[in-house]
């Protein structure tokens, strides 16, 4: 086949795959993520700081496992083979979500809850955990090598392939967000499991289009017989079940969650310090140096960005007048505002780091992340604001939050998609694949430590009782200008060492 028959609107074919199946995935992942925390403290009725939890845990687990499964698709499986049985399970997750049960009621003081279903929510979660961690490091990854290492083309189709993301996420939000909170939370959670059934029948269909790029390395290991009866390949897939029994039960221990954690980043720190001494030359060791101080600073941003999930769904559920046009929207579906803003705004930010790029004035890498978390601060800098003008409720208007989603998203597209090339153009192609997990493992840290910060502002009501609407904005309030003084100066501080990182990143934008 020709280049040409190879190529569509000027990219690889293979990248519109990884478009729709990224979009699918994601719009089964966002269609559950600002559904989890209403739906534990509204019809389970989880304390907030006990649904913070398990948001954390979830959330965390979601974004380490891809250490994992990337190492493994790098040496053994193929990003192919990886894809496709992490949308496997994550389909049986999604759907295993659908499962509500009976609704939790207070008796005599006491919360009595629906254990099995609680049960099957937390083994649901565990599916969606390392079906993400075998799918999201190697969908991202197989983007990066469908071009060449000095292909100009390069970020512009990682901010395609993050244009699917969000228009996933946009519709999602919306339509599971309206039918998880108005017609009841299963049909919410199971219009996402559908999403995930499409988005892996779209990549099964489509795999062709990928050249080979995602085939394993040496595929005669994965034929290595390693147990009686199974080889190397079907011990992975079989590890992989075991561990859904192990994580069933770490998510609903969050303080294991923080010791396993911890124990994972010190392996991969350490791991990586040894191959940047003693596997790279001296340009290798200073852009994987520069790469490891980038995916540091994207922690920050994260854990200011994933307040949407946490505080700010709960701050707009409970002091934001939510009437936006004359229609009054669920405070899950606030969550839209994130990926709508992306899908108005990745084109033009394409465009404008295309023309500074001509006139070579775009900015370094290290300057656009710095960019991008005081941008996230300054969001928050807006909720304070608005803060001091509530309505005669005492409620505050949403085109508050509309503006702080504003400042998140163009901080978004300042890091998150140049973060993702980042990765693709700095890393040593032998770990191209753990340095992308390890790029989401800082996300994990990231979300834990969003709820952390969350809880600082948790506000546990009594089912049947009205929350007392000041009290709570302003309990938000102070964590929200917390949040944008810690944001401001980490960017900051970012900004003054981006020439050092530059030069250290020998040639790389």
């Amino acid at each position: 086949m020709t280049r040409q028959h190879q190529e569509w609107l000027g990219h690889p074919k293979g990248l519109y795959v990884c478009f729709a199946t990224e979009m699918w995935e994601r719009f089964s992942f966002y269609g559950m993520k600002y559904l989890l925390l209403l739906y534990l403290t509204k019809y389970h009725l989880f304390s907030d700081a006990m649904g913070l939890d398990v948001l954390g845990s979830y959330a965390a687990l979601v974004y380490a496992m891809p250490v994992i499964g990337g190492l493994l698709a790098d040496r053994y499986l193929g990003m192919r083979k990886a894809v496709i049985f992490g949308g496997c399970l994550l389909t049986l997750g999604h759907l295993g979500m659908a499962v509500e049960g009976t609704q939790a009621i207070r008796v005599n003081g006491d919360i009595v809850r629906d254990q099995a279903a609680l049960q099957i929510f937390y083994f649901s979660l565990s599916l969606i955990i390392v079906g993400v961690g075998f799918l999201k490091p190697n969908i991202s990854t197989i983007v990066g090598r469908l071009y060449g290492e000095q292909d100009s083309r390069r970020d512009s189709g990682y901010t395609i392939f993050y244009m699917g993301i969000n228009i996933g996420a946009f519709s999602a939000t919306l339509l599971c967000g309206y039918l998880g909170e108005t017609l009841g939370w299963h049909y919410g959670f199971g219009a996402a499991g559908v999403g995930m059934v499409i988005g892996l029948v779209i990549f099964f269909f489509g795999q062709r289009h990928l050249q080979g790029l995602a085939e394993p390395t040496h595929p005669e290991l994965l034929k290595q017989p390693v147990l009686p009866g199974f080889n190397r390949e079907w011990c992975i897939y079989l590890g992989a079940l075991l561990a859904l029994v192990g994580l069933w039960q770490l998510i609903q221990a969050h303080q294991w969650v923080q010791y396993s954690l911890n124990g994972l980043a010190i392996a991969v720190v350490l791991g990586l310090i040894w191959f940047i001494i003693a596997r790279c030359d001296s340009v290798e060791r200073g852009r994987m140096c520069v790469l490891m101080v980038l995916t540091f600073a994207s922690v920050v941003f994260w854990a200011l960005f994933e307040q949407t999930a946490a505080s700010m769904t709960l701050y707009a559920d409970r002091v934001v007048d939510r009437t936006l046009l004359g229609i009054t929207f669920n405070a899950s579906q606030f969550g839209a505002l994130n990926p709508l803003f992306i899908m108005l705004c990745a084109p033009l930010f394409a465009v404008l780091w295309t023309m500074l790029g001509k006139r070579h004035l775009e900015p370094s890498t290290p300057v656009k992340f710095a960019l991008g978390i005081i941008q996230a601060g300054l969001g928050f800098g807006a909720l304070v604001l608005g803060a001091n003008f509530p309505d005669e409720t005492g409620k505050v208007a949403a085109l508050w939050l509309v503006l702080a989603y504003l400042l998140h998203t163009t901080g978004e597209l300042c890091l998150s998609p140049v973060g993702l090339s980042a990765v693709s153009k700095l890393a040593v192609s032998k770990v191209v694949g753990l340095m992308m997990g390890t790029w989401f493992l800082a996300t994990a840290y990231s979300e834990f430590l969003a709820v952390q910060i969350a809880k600082l502002a948790h506000m546990d009501s009594v089912p049947g009782q009205t929350l007392n609407t000041a009290e709570a904005l302003s309990s938000y309030t102070g964590l929200f200008n917390d949040l944008l003084f810690v944001g401001c100066g980490a960017g900051f501080l970012l900004l003054v060492i981006s020439p050092l990182l530059k030069r250290h990143m020998h040639g790389v934008s």
